[in-house]
């Protein structure tokens, strides 16, 4: 049986609206924890110029690579092993012919540590082509303050879990991206209180 994320289901249509108009002239995407690969699966199928790149923790590739495997195409190609916190990514240069110009995450900057924040923003610098996205779903705080009642409780469970995770303020993520030279294009509302963020890399 193939792994399945109940959440993943769920808002797959409503991220795919949010994505559609900005990945409409992009090629190559890379997805960093792809988890069971059902977006992957799901955005790829309604977006056909897209090369969408699955990628996941070593050691926990298994049921991706089965869900692409067995759903995917030639155009969802066997994911890589990357780890967020292990520079430098085994990616394409941002100045390479075949440099990714969109990288797209979902509801992983909250689980992973602060540090490894930066380093995921850090990395997006390296491999993402000038004039190319970067798109993250999920919670959001905003001036040090929780949305609704519901996500300060799943940031209490976050931390119980690992200190070391946590909603996220959009401010500090906004200050990562902007090192990169990334600028704000949108910032979506999304059903069950998450955010939907674009920010695109300067050139191109």
């Amino acid at each position: 049986m193939l792994p399945f994320a109940p959440s993943a289901e769920r808002n797959k249509d409503a991220i795919l609206a949010g994505l559609r108009p900005h990945l409409a002239r992009c090629r190559r995407v890379l997805e960093i924890g792809s988890g069971t690969g059902q977006h992957a699966v799901h955005m790829s199928a309604a977006l056909p110029q897209l090369v969408w790149q699955c990628s996941e923790l070593p050691g926990t590739v298994s049921g991706l690579a089965a869900r692409l495997e067995s759903e995917g195409t030639a155009r969802t190609p066997p994911p890589l092993a990357l780890d967020v916190a292990a520079p430098p990514w085994p990616l394409p240069a941002a100045d390479a012919p075949d440099a990714f110009d969109a990288v797209f995450t979902a509801n992983t900057l909250h689980i992973m540590s602060f540090a490894h924040v930066g380093q995921f923003f850090a990395r997006i610098g390296e491999v993402l082509a000038p004039g190319g996205l970067c798109c993250v779903y999920g919670p959001m705080k905003y001036g040090g303050a929780f949305t609704t009642k519901s996500n300060a409780e799943f940031d209490a469970q976050l931390r119980a879990r690992d200190s070391l995770s946590g909603i996220r303020d959009f401010e500090a993520l906004d200050e990562l991206a902007q090192a990169q030279g990334l600028t704000l294009l949108e910032d979506l509302a999304m059903p069950a209180n998450n955010q939907l963020l674009i920010w695109r890399r300067a050139g191109g």
